[in-house]
């Protein structure tokens, strides 16, 4: 009498299903990871305890050799705030967004010309900076 069962289980086990898995799970994530873009410009930017993450319309850069940059274009300081003006017609007045990103070393006074002409211009500025760990 023969009792063995003619339905055996296979006891190797095979890697293709994980794999396909694996891949569909990185591709899953790397479309739905949200992506950083860092301003374009290289700046050393201060550090604050109270950095929050703002919306970024209108970007203002000052490298340490002072020139400045409105949106990655290189703009003499005196036509900043033509340049500002043109970028801010199509926002309603206060929705305006400028946010500074000056280096640390640049001195003072150049950030507070930038913030007042983007002020006089009815804009809300924010000053970026790193976070401290």
């Amino acid at each position: 009498m023969n009792f063995r069962s003619k339905n055996r289980v296979n006891p190797e086990f095979s890697m293709s299903s994980m794999t396909d898995i694996i891949f569909l799970l990185l591709i899953f994530f790397m479309l739905t990871s949200s992506f950083v873009t860092p301003s374009g410009l290289p700046v050393s930017l201060p550090s604050s305890k109270a950095s929050a993450i703002v919306m970024q319309k209108i970007s203002v850069t000052i490298t340490p050799d002072l020139k400045y940059y409105v949106n990655e274009k290189p703009v003499p300081l005196e036509n900043i705030e033509g340049e500002l003006q043109n970028l801010l017609t199509g926002t309603a007045q206060g929705e305006g967004v400028v946010v500074l990103h000056v280096d640390k070393t640049v001195p003072v006074e150049h950030l507070v010309k930038v913030a007042g002409i983007a002020t006089e211009l009815k804009a809300k500025v924010t000053l970026a900076t790193l976070p401290t760990e």
